[in-house]
């Protein structure tokens, strides 16, 4: 038995599993245990301070329900599921439209819609055409693809923010045409705030950041055979444009509503975008994030 300082102790605690049995497990475990200690070390972690961390992170726990995903939003916060995408994509064997944020309102099940219709179940404000194609990196249109879209209202609640997760808005399900276009109404989305009334918020406050999110519509795009994209398009007139609060934004990204003579449905203003979808590698998933439900009842 010997007597164990602020740096053998690391070297212990990776000797105790070192029987970890899957690899990868112990790669990350590892990795995990060798920073957290570097990090105590480097700033003179204080027990106090170990506390309150510990305090805010059961926090964070308290804070999740099957319509609010508070970890999801911490990762955002903190850069980490930007940086989770940026590697994601590194690995990938070819890079279409480029990735961005899944975020903690994604919701599995949303409406199966026909190409044209209006994802806002009462909108209140201009009507708006999103609308382009879904190819492959070579042009070649891919039909059927599938499109998940949602977005906050022009009030800026998503609807498990609006409607407390008792039904769906502001979403819904489209398959692309045989020439890959696809198309459907909605209404710009506002800016908004994360939600600033539970720990991250309160971490977000203490830092001296705004919190907001520039106007943005999700989209989720997937077909056989091809790496399954998970993006965003953020309006470009949108005063938080430059300083996303959680790192989301491309340049590649950023469109703007205005009249479009090619718009499919005349006498709306229109957003143009094609989507390239990547070919994927056998059992790929592209995918940052999950619905706050099924991680509940995953948990559960």
């Amino acid at each position: 038995m010997r007597d164990l300082d602020e740096f053998t102790v690391t070297d212990e605690a990776l000797a105790q599993m070192a029987g970890t049995a899957n690899p990868r497990l112990k790669e990350i475990l590892d990795a995990a245990v060798r920073h957290l200690h570097a990090f105590a070390r480097e700033v003179n972690l204080t027990p106090q301070e170990w506390l309150q961390g510990i305090q805010f992170l059961t926090a964070v726990g308290q804070a999740c329900t099957p319509i609010r995903q508070e970890f999801i939003l911490l990762s955002d916060v903190l850069g980490l599921s930007a940086v989770v995408n940026a590697l994601h994509d590194k690995k990938a064997r070819e890079l279409g439209t480029q990735s961005s944020l899944l975020g903690p309102f994604y919701r599995e099940g949303a409406p199966e819609m026909k190409l044209g219709e209006q994802i806002v179940r009462e909108p209140t404000a201009e009507e708006i055409v999103i609308y382009g194609r879904i190819t492959d990196n070579d042009g070649k249109p891919v039909p059927n693809a599938t499109i998940q879209v949602w977005q906050t209202s022009e009030r800026g609640g998503y609807d498990l923010q609006e409607r407390k997760g008792d039904d769906m808005d502001m979403r819904g399900n489209f398959r692309s045409a045989a020439d890959g276009t696809y198309y459907f109404r909605t209404v710009r989305p506002l800016g908004y705030s994360i939600p600033m009334d539970g720990p991250v918020g309160g971490l977000v406050k203490t830092q001296g950041r705004h919190g907001m999110r520039p106007s943005h519509i999700h989209c989720l795009v997937g077909a056989d055979g091809y790496r399954e994209l998970v993006t965003a398009l953020y309006f470009g007139d949108d005063p938080h444009i430059d300083s996303d609060t959680v790192f989301g934004v491309s340049e590649s990204l950023v469109v703007q509503a205005k009249p479009d003579p090619g718009c499919p449905i005349p006498g709306l203003r229109a957003v143009h975008y094609d989507f390239r979808l990547a070919k994927a590698a056998p059992g790929e998933n592209g995918r940052v994030g999950a619905d706050p439900t099924r991680l509940a009842k995953e948990i559960a």
